[in-house]
């Protein structure tokens, strides 16, 4: 067991807020080159992003979920798509401690390990002697080009029962990469496809899906810790908001760098700060991200602290951390879409990084677990009294 001294979050905080000038450097090569730069991915492993929810017996920091919220914030005013990526890192990592602790011992022997992954049950998995054999391919794995493991979703068929999904452990080296991360937003995550040809699993390294989504844990190690007692939707939702949020601070920051030197074309305005217009749009853009913000905290508040009381989720709390995550993304957005729209046409440059950040805002909030519109039903179809329609909360 490794000894660990576990970073307060005003440490971690800090940490990923000297981060900002690096991600900053490389953020435009990350986006021409469609992966994260190599020193990106080093800083961040430097500072321990990656170790926030590893457990302590491996060096690990077992952080809460506001700390996460408040690190990838940091990291979203820097680059969208370095926040992104950490914070989908945290995810499949969380998902490999409801492993049996063995595979744990195998995953996280590895220094600063990045596992990636996916939901979508997009392969076929058939039983064999010991395991699986997997075949299939799975979009959209972020962070795929620097991952070390891939956490995958298959649909096990030909056993006893009923076809039914199940999650694996694979090395990334054991999966095909297929480079086809040609999109308008979100470049320098890298979220390429993978594929498995006649992939062996050991059993030992698989587990029903539902188990996953519950927060049922097949480790005892694991069982006594706070971070390791939720289900899985909430855990991801408060996993993945605080890019959103940084983003959109990084929005309003770099519409008011170039505030005092601007002018409204074809107008009396040789101050672009001095015309009403621009008071009522900062406002707007302003108190969004503050809402945003509030909904992000919230939602960590939720998982945090049903952790700490060891306490069971109603279908309420898992709809309720949906529909927090979907307000973050719809304000966000809204608030990087009033300061783009307020940034004229000059911004539309490609040297200006508010072009970009609304391009990646834009990307994100169109993920299926992250769309505002489907997250907002969801919570709405519970409010008037109805069942949910969907296995993912």
């Amino acid at each position: 067991m490794q000894k660990t001294d576990i970073p307060a979050r005003e440490q971690l905080v800090q940490r990923a807020s000297g981060l900002v000038p690096v991600l900053q450097k490389h953020a435009a090569w990350s986006e021409e080159n469609r992966r994260l730069h190599e020193e990106s991915i080093e800083a961040l492993a430097d500072a321990g992003i990656f170790r926030m929810r590893v457990p302590v017996r491996y060096g690990g920091y077992e952080s809460d979920t506001r700390t996460l919220v408040d690190v990838a914030t940091e990291l979203g005013r820097a680059d969208g798509s370095a926040a992104w990526t950490a914070s989908v890192y945290w995810i499949p990592g969380w998902m490999t401690c409801m492993f049996p602790d063995q595979v744990q011992d195998e995953v996280f022997s590895t220094p600063d390990v990045r596992v990636c992954g996916t939901l979508s049950p997009s392969a076929l998995a058939i039983p064999t002697d010991g395991g699986l054999v997997v075949n299939g391919k799975w979009g959209f794995v972020s962070g795929a080009l620097h991952s070390h493991w891939q956490e995958i979703v298959a649909i096990l068929v030909g056993g006893e029962g009923e076809p039914m999904p199940v999650v694996a452990l694979a090395p990334i080296s054991d999966l095909q990469i297929i480079d086809d991360w040609y999109t308008s937003g979100m470049k320098g995550s890298g979220s390429v496809s993978t594929a498995a040809t006649n992939l062996f699993v050991p059993q030992e390294r698989v587990l029903p899906i539902g188990a996953i989504l519950q927060g049922l844990s097949a480790s005892p190690q694991n069982a006594a810790a706070e971070i390791y007692r939720a289900p899985m939707l909430p855990v991801a939702s408060a996993s993945s908001v605080g890019c959103v949020v940084g983003m959109a601070k990084a929005a309003k920051e770099a519409f008011f760098a170039r505030l005092p030197e601007r002018k409204i074309t074809y107008t009396g305005y040789s101050k672009q700060a001095k015309a009403p217009l621009t008071h009522l749009q900062v406002d707007a853009a302003v108190m969004k991200i503050d809402e945003a913000e509030f909904h992000a905290h919230r939602l960590a508040e939720l998982v945090d602290t049903k952790g700490v009381q060891n306490a069971p989720w109603t279908v309420g709390e898992r709809v309720s951390a949906r529909a927090d995550l979907g307000a973050v993304c719809r304000l966000a957005k809204e608030a990087v879409d009033i300061l783009a729209m307020a940034s004229g046409g000059s911004s539309i440059y490609s040297d200006q990084p508010i072009q970009r950040i609304a391009r990646d805002v834009n990307a994100v909030t169109m993920h299926a677990l992250m769309h505002p519109d489907t997250n907002a039903e969801l919570h709405g179809r519970i409010l008037c009294g109805l069942e949910p329609d969907t296995l993912y909360i």
